[in-house]
């Protein structure tokens, strides 16, 4: 009976030996809680240990939660903790938003934080809107926005984006890089579609009022608060300013050398015709040498036939030499030399 107490009391003794440790290491974290109104249990703690969480982490939470009014119990930060997520953030943004007055549940906080978005900095850009730059320098490039209005004259814009973050949209939403590339789109085109660069220079916020009416966060997690042209300047002349004036200039010059090209090809073919009438002049000269051979035998001809007599050639001869004193006489030395 003895050896038998003697057992109990050391396993008693044992118990009240852990219990002794336990108590002094959860003690200052339970006194913390139960002073701050954010009590936890013993049992609570203890389980949160064998769960591997951090107690002090999930009473910190909570204490914070507490003292901002808000209300969640641990069995939530540690599902969420055990997800992966950062719980002080989560309860960081959920303390912002309840003192911004921004619907903010838990899971929703939760689901933004797990899906890889700065929760508390999307609370933070609701309340304070943040300003980005298109393009953003810090993505490299010129940091400027090439545009060409219609009179061919090149632009460089610069434009800042105030934009707020929606939470509503957060999850899925697009990003900042999304709103950059938009926004650039969109001020490329209204500069594009304006007729002269002077209007855009004279009313630059007319590219921006255009560009904010397009509804360019759509499907995004922010809200663009506005669209303002920091600088808009017209490109240098070594950039070439007016691409209008050179287009015009390299299609002169092709137009230039494609008629000059039509021209010579006239020309080579005005030469050929004037080589083929040529020849075909020296032919009709051939001919009519062998026409004018052909008289004498004709008039051989016509005296053997009796047709012509000795006075009708004397006659002809007369008329022949009548002709050619009148034309040497007018001048015409080549009708006269040819006859001769």
């Amino acid at each position: 009976m003895t050896q038998v107490f003697t057992v109990l009391m050391g396993i008693l003794g044992l118990i009240l030996l852990v219990l002794f440790f336990v108590i002094i290491k959860f003690i200052g974290i339970w006194i913390r809680a139960l002073s701050s109104g954010a009590s936890v249990s013993l049992v609570t703690l203890i389980a949160m240990r064998l769960r591997r969480v951090p107690p002090s982490l999930i009473v910190d939470a909570r204490i914070k939660l507490v003292k901002a009014g808000l209300h969640l119990s641990t069995n939530d930060l540690e599902a969420h903790f055990l997800a992966g997520g950062d719980v002080l953030n989560v309860v960081g943004a959920l303390i912002a938003a309840d003192k911004a007055d921004i619907p903010l549940p838990f899971q929703r906080a939760a689901a933004i934080d797990l899906a890889g978005r700065d929760v508390l900095d999307a609370v933070r850009t609701s309340v304070n809107p943040k300003v980005i730059d298109c393009p953003d320098i810090a993505k490299g490039g010129t940091g400027w926005l090439d545009a060409v209005a219609k009179d061919g004259i090149r632009l460089l814009v610069k434009a800042r984006v105030t934009v707020r973050a929606n939470i509503e949209r957060l999850i899925g939403g697009a990003k900042e890089d999304t709103i950059i590339a938009r926004v650039g789109q969109g001020i490329v085109s209204a500069i594009g579609s304006a007729d002269s660069y002077k209007k855009v220079l004279e009313n630059p916020d007319h590219i921006s009022r255009r560009v904010l009416e397009s509804g360019l966060d759509a499907q995004t997690g922010f809200e663009i608060v506005s669209i303002d042209i920091a600088d808009i300047s017209v490109a240098g002349v070594s950039d070439v300013a007016n691409v209008g004036a050179q287009l015009e200039t390299e299609r002169a010059e092709a137009d230039k050398k494609l008629r000059q090209a039509e021209a010579e090809g006239r020309r080579a073919m005005a030469v050929a015709e004037e080589q083929e009438m040529r020849a075909r002049v020296v032919e009709m000269q051939a001919k009519v040498v062998e026409a004018k051979a052909e008289v004498p035998r004709a008039l051989s001809q016509a005296f053997r036939d009796g047709n012509l007599g000795v006075m009708d050639h004397y006659r002809l001869q007369n008329i022949e030499s009548d002709t050619s004193m009148r034309r040497a006489i007018s001048g015409d030395d080549d009708e006269a030399s040819g006859k001769s």
